[in-house]
């Protein structure tokens, strides 16, 4: 089944290829969506996809990359889909 997962990660996420790396992995599990930054410092993204695909770039937002410092992801799941073509970084 896919999801739409609207995913908020706080903590040292910007200024350390957040954007860029969550772009990667995404691509990488073949799903869609936007990445973008915040203007309070947190990192906000939507995941389109397979279920378990989604959970997996979930669970790697945890982690994020190797200079990120994550303090909290909050994750809000839904069945409706936006129908994105690719995934994007956002401005």
């Amino acid at each position: 089944m896919k999801i739409n997962a609207h995913v908020i990660i706080s903590g040292r996420v910007q200024g350390v290829w957040f954007r860029a790396s969550t772009k990667q992995e995404a691509e990488k599990l073949g799903l869609t969506g936007w990445v973008r930054n915040t203007v309070d410092g947190n990192v906000d993204a939507v995941f389109e996809g397979e279920e378990a695909l989604v959970e997996e770039i979930i669970k790697w937002c945890y982690k994020g990359p190797p200079l990120a410092k994550v303090k909290t992801v909050i994750v809000e799941k839904q069945e409706t889909l936006e129908g994105f073509e690719n995934f994007s970084i956002k401005n």
